[in-house]
């Protein structure tokens, strides 16, 4: 009974999303100084970063959704890029550089940090002090954390200039776009931490993946109301996996084959979002489980446990 409720309440949500769009109601987001989000490009950088004007064809992408706990850490390549999306707890840092040691990357083309959470920074000043980064991409929400302090003082002494993104950014890296959704407001009514993280929209050919970061109630009705949102492959659960209503939404919209969640056996996914993914027929794993990689040629995606 309940899972036939959660799926109802989703086609409701998502018929009502459908009809606002349709009908050009839906809201415009808007950015942290007032004013409508708008797309921006990036174009000229060393990492071969081009702007979006056309569809890519894709290439080979590989995505290591790391082990970290419940924390966020995900590694992006190509034949020709490398892209870190987040960085895991403080010390998780030596396990993201042995795996670039390991697989021969001598540099990171882009670090974009969803928000300051130190289960999504503490990592960063240890790469950044110790592995060329040639941008870095990031929330508008300081955070007062020692992680934090010391991921500013890393870019300050490798002479690097964050960006912080305030509005729609597309660029694309080796055949790989990517759209970067940052956070409309400077302030929420509950966690602005998390409601600030930045959401990223990720395309090779034909194949989508969206990262979340730790969106929750508000950041989550904001991103969907944007008119941003679509059909994915790949979904990365907000937050780990707790549950939110948004949800409904958000998976309904979606439509993914594939979910994530980072979580850990001391803190694991609710139970309403596995039975939310279940009846949806998502299949679902679990970071708690195992490290895990996803692969897509621009045609085709899949993820498994590594």
């Amino acid at each position: 009974m309940k899972t036939s409720l959660l799926l109802l309440t989703a086609a409701l949500w998502s018929m009502c999303l459908f009809l606002l769009t349709a009908c050009g109601t839906t809201p415009v987001a808007e950015n942290a100084s007032g004013g409508s989000a708008v797309t921006g490009t990036v174009s000229g950088t060393d990492a071969d970063t081009v702007a979006v004007t056309e569809t890519l064809s894709g290439t080979d992408l590989t995505v290591v959704c790391f082990q970290a706990g419940c924390a966020d850490a995900f590694l992006l390549l190509t034949p020709n890029s490398t892209v870190l999306i987040d960085c895991g707890e403080k010390g998780f840092g030596r396990t993201i550089l042995a795996e670039l040691e390991a697989r021969g990357i001598q540099r990171l083309d882009c670090m974009m940090i969803t928000h300051f959470d130190q289960d999504h920074v503490g990592g960063a000043a240890r790469i950044i002090n110790n592995f060329p980064v040639s941008r870095i991409l990031q929330s508008n929400s300081p955070k007062d954390s020692e992680e934090y302090e010391k991921y500013v003082k890393a870019v300050k002494s490798a002479g690097i200039e964050p960006e912080t993104v305030r509005e729609n950014l597309s660029f694309a890296i080796d055949g790989v776009s990517y759209t970067v959704n940052p956070p409309k407001k400077s302030k929420y009514n509950s966690d602005t931490s998390n409601n600030s993280s930045l959401i990223i929209s990720v395309e090779n050919g034909q194949n989508r993946l969206l990262f979340t970061g730790d969106a929750e109630d508000e950041r989550l009705e904001e991103f969907l109301s944007s008119g941003d949102w679509g059909e994915y492959d790949f979904l990365k659960m907000p937050h780990h996996g707790r549950w939110h209503e948004p949800l409904l939404l958000l998976v309904g919209a979606a439509s993914p084959r594939y979910a994530l969640i980072t979580s850990s056996d001391d803190e694991p996914e609710d139970a309403e979002t596995l039975e939310l993914l279940e009846a949806s027929g998502v299949e679902t794993l679990l970071t708690r489980s195992g490290q895990v990689l996803v692969h897509s040629d621009g045609a085709t995606l899949t993820a498994a446990y590594a």
